[in-house]
């Protein structure tokens, strides 16, 4: 990982690639779970990056380890959708090891550091983390937003319509207008999450 920093840094010189990240329509994969994990994800990328830019070590290593943990959560979130969406989770599995072991090393790697990188240094792997983040979000959860769009944005897996809403006749039409009669997700209104 050094020689791989050492090599690629100087492509980022004069701080380039230090900026944070925004938070976007275009970015949402059309669950409210997961968008908010994603925004959670690029305030912790900022917060690191942050860190990276003021040399500031301990805060570095604390928001990585934040990071490594919330991906854990995140990744629990993200099977648990894909699941009940059908959607193949064995590219979330992979990406998810992955991103464990990317931050593992990078942790150690700016551990051993102790904030003393160079401009270069900061400028990529404040740009790695940006492009982890976007990369994770856009080719990793993305692909799912097709069978999303099928569900309510708000659906959560473990819960049925009853059980949030009550018993309601499937048969209905203000239960099929509500929650539609196609979607083999449940939902659950924005007041119960």
């Amino acid at each position: 990982m050094r020689r791989m920093i050492s090599l690629l840094a100087p492509a980022f010189r004069n701080g380039r690639g230090m900026k944070g990240l925004a938070w976007s329509r275009q970015l949402s994969i059309g669950n409210v779970v997961i968008d908010a994990e994603h925004r959670n994800l690029i305030r912790i990328v900022n917060d690191a990056i942050r860190a990276v830019k003021s040399r500031d070590c301990l805060t570095l290593l604390e928001e990585l380890k934040h990071l490594e943990n919330w991906l854990h959560t995140h990744g629990t979130h993200e099977e648990t959708i894909a699941e009940s969406v059908n959607f193949p989770i064995a590219l979330l599995k992979s990406a998810q090891q992955y991103s464990q072991n990317t931050l593992r090393h990078l942790k150690d790697e700016m551990e051993g550091q102790y904030g003393m990188w160079s401009d270069d240094t900061a400028a990529y792997l404040s740009h790695l983390l940006r492009t982890w983040v976007i990369g994770h979000i856009t080719a990793v959860d993305m692909p799912m937003k097709s069978l999303l769009q099928t569900c309510d944005y708000h659906f959560w897996p473990s819960y049925t319509a009853e059980e949030t809403y009550g018993p309601v006749p499937a048969t209905s039409d203000a239960y099929k207008s509500r929650y539609g009669s196609g979607c083999n997700c449940n939902s659950v209104s924005s007041a119960v999450k």
